[in-house]
Formats: structure tokens, C-alpha cells, sequence
């Protein structure tokens, strides 16, 4: 992520006014802000000062970043469970903030999301041997995140029905 040199900003008090508005645009985490002054090139002291000023505003809130991005990416992108704690822990969020942000997540809607994409694949999956078949909707899902156990579970029932 390259910044042009004219997206400088030196002085801390603008860099605050930008990125409250950066943050009032969208939730963002602390480590997405600090890469973000990071880039406008202010020094550190500065970047440290700027996210506790934003976090004392609530522009800036781990918990509430958690909530919105595990429920948006499974809502929107459909991703399990596995794939949205790995992401959020590559933005160094607490296991705290996590295991808040994947209570958004309804345990039937999760279930029947899986259902449906599980029967989406197998729709369109051109594979006639079964077993291939199986396979390629297992993996399917295990790429979107889901649980290998739950995975198993609905490919199993539909086998069977």
C-alpha cells in the first residue's frame, strides 16, 4: 500500500480532524488507524496520541468493530466462523473482542446458511462422481470458514436424504 507523498500530513491536530472523519465513514479497528497514520507519515507519538483521542470520542471502539465485521461478513460474504476469527485476529484484536464480535452470529442462521450453500454448490458443482462431488462441496465450504464437524454433518444428511 503505497501513499503518494502529497497525502503527507505532519501536522497531528489535521491527521486527527482526517481520521475521525476516515472512522466516522466506516468501523475501523486500531491497528487499520494506525496503519493509516502510519502512512501519512506521523511519527509514533503522535499515531499513539491520535488513536487514544479517537478512542475517547468513540470513533474508534475494538468491540463494536468486532460486532460489525463478524456479522457483515457472514450476512454479506457468507463466512463461517473460522474464517472471520482469523481475520479479525490478523487485526490484532483481543480474544475478548472476538469472541463478542462471533456471538452476532444467530446459531440457526448459521446452520441454514451452510445448508443453503452447501445445496448452491452441489447445484453447480459439474463433478459426477459422488464421492468427488462430496469432496469438492466439503472443501467448498472449509474454504468459506466453516467447521470440518459441522460441514461433515450437513453433507452427511444430505447424502442421506
Amino acid at each position: 500500500m503505497k501513499e503518494e507523498k502529497s497525502n503527507r500530513i505532519t501536522d497531528p491536530a489535521l491527521a486527527l480532524a482526517k481520521a475521525e472523519s476516515w472512522c466516522a465513514f466506516q468501523e475501523r479497528c486500531q491497528q487499520e488507524v494506525r496503519d493509516k497514520l502510519y502512512g501519512w507519515g506521523l511519527w509514533p507519538e503522535a499515531v499513539e496520541s491520535i488513536i487514544a483521542e479517537l478512542i475517547s470520542r468513540k470513533f474508534v471502539d475494538e468491540e463494536r468493530f468486532a460486532r460489525a465485521f463478524a456479522g457483515g461478513k457472514f450476512r454479506i460474504k457468507h463466512w463461517g466462523r473460522i474464517k472471520i476469527r482469523l481475520e479479525l485476529k490478523r487485526r490484532k484484536l483481543s480474544d475478548y473482542c472476538i469472541r463478542k464480535g462471533l456471538e452476532e452470529i444467530d446459531e440457526r442462521a448459521y446452520m441454514n446458511t451452510l445448508r443453503k450453500l452447501a445445496n448452491e454448490k452441489k447445484r453447480l458443482t459439474k463433478e459426477k462422481h459422488p464421492l468427488k462431488k462430496k469432496y469438492a462441496i466439503m472443501r467448498f465450504l472449509a474454504s468459506k470458514g466453516y467447521e470440518t464437524d459441522l460441514i461433515r454433518e450437513v453433507v452427511e444428511l444430505d447424502e442421506e436424504a
